[in-house]
């Protein structure tokens, strides 16, 4: 196994137990959600309340019941899965272009009043992000990646974008627009870093 083998492997390593740790966290506060009567809920994303700002950050740990965190936490290892495999770097900074976009779009958009919890905005970015990865990248092994989280999860991404009492469709909108956002500025750097490397090589 070669240094270059060697290295990919670690990586992914890496991202998988990145992965594992989000997880982890979010089970983590869940259990101690429950022993607090759901409490910790209120910490969510509430719309245009400055001293609630922090939410943004808070809300993919925090669920309305373990059902509701089962639901995420599903689709969100399918799909975080194919990302970590590209290492802890690229997963973490998925999740947190995904995670400010959606709970910015929330706390902008969402009906005052309301309290929005939940990691499905991160669910629909990773869905997005590997749907068009491959459209910025023309890589043909990620097109078809693309392609199977499209055919899997398209039209669970159509159904929950459709407003309905109890559903916060803006956190999936705006993940959504967060994964493709996350496509195109980890693109970018990747072909700025195989530029700067082309044009420092020597002579």
């Amino acid at each position: 196994m070669n240094d270059q083998v060697r290295e990919r492997h670690a990586a992914q390593i890496d991202g998988l137990c990145a992965l594992g740790a989000l997880v982890a966290v979010m089970w983590a506060v869940e259990l101690v959600n429950v022993l607090d009567d759901y409490r910790l809920d209120r910490d969510g994303i509430v719309p245009r309340n400055l001293s609630h700002l922090d939410g943004i950050a808070f809300a993919p740990f925090l669920h309305a019941s373990f059902s509701h965190l089962l639901g995420n936490t599903v689709p969100l290892v399918i799909l975080g899965l194919a990302i970590a495999l590209a290492g802890a770097g690229r997963l973490l900074l998925v999740t947190l272009i995904v995670a400010l976009v959606s709970g910015l779009g929330v706390w902008l958009t969402s009906p005052s009043g309301s309290v929005t919890v939940g990691a499905s905005g991160v669910v629909f970015g990773y869905a997005t992000y590997l749907i068009s990865r491959g459209l910025f990248d023309r890589r043909v092994g990620e097109v078809l990646l693309g392609v199977v989280a499209l055919l899997l999860f398209g039209g669970a991404l159509i159904s929950d974008l459709i407003p309905r009492s109890g559903v916060s469709w803006e956190a999936h909108l705006f993940g959504g627009i967060g994964g493709v956002l996350a496509a195109a500025v980890l693109e970018r750097r990747a072909r700025e870093r195989a530029t700067a490397g082309a044009t420092s090589l020597p002579a």
